[in-house]
């Protein structure tokens, strides 16, 4: 017997948006971070925004919790990309993308390293507006909430670099 998955409605995510940032350096946490996130602006709400997030996680095979996959595996298979031009880092999943600046931090820990530490978020963060600075203690309170992390996928990725 064989079962299908119903298709993610990927409008119910609303506006999808990614912030890349680095740990602190003086505490040789030098690790580049991307994370990808909702406004909880779609058409039905932020829990059906939510839901959609969970399913979409759910759909291209990446777990919710404190398991970290390693995606540099098989990068070139792999369901998350993130390509860099730049300071411009593009994010592709199945069906979508978003678009960011990286800090230049950041493109360095990346270069160096070769990869990020990539987190999905289901919780909606409506107050992380695309284009406008995040303070340092915001990012904080949200990255490191323990329900956000617990109720996020997480994995490694390769960071490629445009072929020129």
């Amino acid at each position: 017997m064989t079962s299908t998955q119903a298709e993610i409605d990927r409008s119910q995510l609303g506006t999808l948006s990614v912030l890349a940032w680095i740990g602190d350096p003086e505490e040789a946490h030098d690790i580049p971070y991307l994370l990808a996130y909702t406004l909880g602006d779609g058409p039905q709400g932020r829990e059906a925004g939510e839901a959609a997030a969970r399913g979409l996680l759910e759909e291209i095979g990446l777990p919710i919790g404190d398991v970290v996959m390693d995606g540099t595996l098989k990068a070139a298979t792999f369901p998350v990309q993130i390509l860099l031009e730049g300071n411009q880092i593009a994010l592709t999943l199945p069906g979508m993308n978003a678009r960011c600046t990286a800090p230049d931090e950041w493109v360095a820990a990346a270069d160096e390293s070769g990869q990020a530490y990539f987190l999905f978020a289901t919780r909606a963060w409506p107050e992380a507006v695309p284009g406008q600075p995040v303070a340092p203690e915001t990012l904080q309170a949200f990255a490191g909430d323990e329900s956000v992390l617990t109720s996020s996928a997480h994995c490694v990725l390769a960071v490629r670099r445009v072929q020129r």
